[in-house]
């Protein structure tokens, strides 16, 4: 018994990634032709050498014809996934442990989502009927509840903690600003964002990643072919995916300052990369669903000391120029959050930077791993998933 991972077993060699934003003058299957095709110029593949497909979305098709009827994909299998806001990543993980057993040689895994009107307002998800403990409360609301707990855990003031979420707002905002894939390129100033109206508790519309439509993909094979198609492939060094028991509410002995799923995550996967300290790391990509879901993330991932992060924030230790930079391309802040599509946006970023192709929001990554971290769900009901990828094997 055990989860042994796919350190080194698996490379990407190509990806492809839409811009996020509202596309109401193009649908679906759009989004899903144009990353799926970047994706396989980028690998230097054909379509018809792809052996298996996954694909993740949320709430924008209900099989793998979803995906089949755009791509005129001839008779091989394609598999739709489902996990939260996670469901990007889940499609991503079930390609590579298909491609590492040996079953295929070629997979693509991607995920899209095209929110714009949906018909209904917010997220395109309703719950099935319950024993009637469910959380009855929207998505800010729950995510709220972490700024008060934080604050009262740490004896943090609401003013200071206010400010450290401002600032994540402002970083992200001036990150995507320079992404021209990004939805929301508008720089916001800290005293806009600080003394927006409140929306839910204490976070106001500015702390609130943005629905969008979009779509990203990627071409997995085994690390040992990977040469074969780039000269330039990046690797997995570890990967989890984690889910709670979701006891939520129920649970008294849960306090709202924490997500125990991305500490078990982070601790397999960074475990599966050997990755000790954070010194190792030289980018992250977080699920800011919230701002003040990036702070507690910072903590979990151990990028900060429990009841410090507010602190490193406002030190602008996670900014694009400060020692660890979080969220380089804008997070789902400002790159947007199109469900099914984000978690593989956050590879894309990893996979430019560890390329040296994100032009003027280049990093230096020498030597360093770059993390990707996906959050589906509710506070005290989650899926999380986290990636380690390199530039080198290994």
């Amino acid at each position: 018994m055990g989860s042994h991972g796919l350190k080194n077993q698996i490379a990407i060699v190509g990806m492809g990634c839409t811009r996020f934003g509202h596309h109401r003058d193009r649908g679906l299957d759009d989004l899903l032709v144009e990353a799926a095709v970047a994706a396989f110029d980028s690998a230097g593949v054909r379509q018809d050498q792809v052996d298996a497909y996954w694909l993740g979305t949320f709430g924008s098709g209900v099989a793998g014809t979803t995906l089949s009827r755009p791509l005129k994909i001839g008779y091989k299998p394609v598999s739709r996934n489902e996990n939260y806001c996670a469901t990007g990543s889940d499609a991503f993980r079930n390609a590579c442990y298909a491609v590492a057993s040996g079953a295929y040689d070629v997979a693509l895994a991607i995920g899209a989502e095209h929110m714009s009107d949906p018909g209904i307002a917010g997220i395109p998800f309703t719950h099935p009927f319950s024993d009637g403990t469910r959380l009855d409360i929207s998505a800010p609301g729950s995510y709220s509840y972490l700024f008060t707990a934080y604050a009262h855990k740490y004896g943090v003031s609401e003013t200071d903690l206010k400010d450290a979420i401002s600032h994540v707002a402002w970083k992200n905002h001036d990150n995507g600003a320079g992404n021209p894939r990004a939805h929301l390129r508008t720089r916001v100033s800290k005293e806009a964002l600080a003394t927006a109206p409140p929306l839910a508790g204490n976070l106001s519309l500015f702390d609130c990643g943005g629905l969008s439509d979009g779509a990203a993909a990627a071409v997995v094979v085994r690390a040992e072919d990977a040469e074969k198609y780039t000269d330039r492939p990046i690797y997995l060094r570890g990967m989890s995916f984690v889910t709670g028991p979701g006891t939520g509410a129920m649970d008294p002995g849960y306090d709202f300052s924490t997500f125990p799923e991305v500490v078990a995550s982070r601790r397999e996967a960074f475990g599966q990369a050997g990755v000790g300290s954070p010194d190792r790391i030289g980018m992250a990509e977080v699920h800011d669903c919230f701002t003040i879901t990036e702070l507690i993330l910072m903590e979990d991932l151990g990028f900060a000391d429990r009841g410090t992060a507010w602190k490193e924030i406002l030190a602008g230790t996670f900014d694009r120029d400060g020692a660890l930079p979080v969220n380089p391309d804008g997070g789902l802040k400002s790159f947007g959050h199109p469900l099914g599509a984000s978690g593989i946006r956050m590879i894309f970023e990893c996979w430019s930077q560890l390329r040296g192709e994100a032009a003027d929001r280049q990093l230096d990554l020498t030597g360093k791993y770059a993390v990707t971290q996906n959050l589906g769900g509710y506070p005290g009901e989650c899926v999380s998933f986290v990636s380690v990828w390199g530039a080198e094997r290994g």
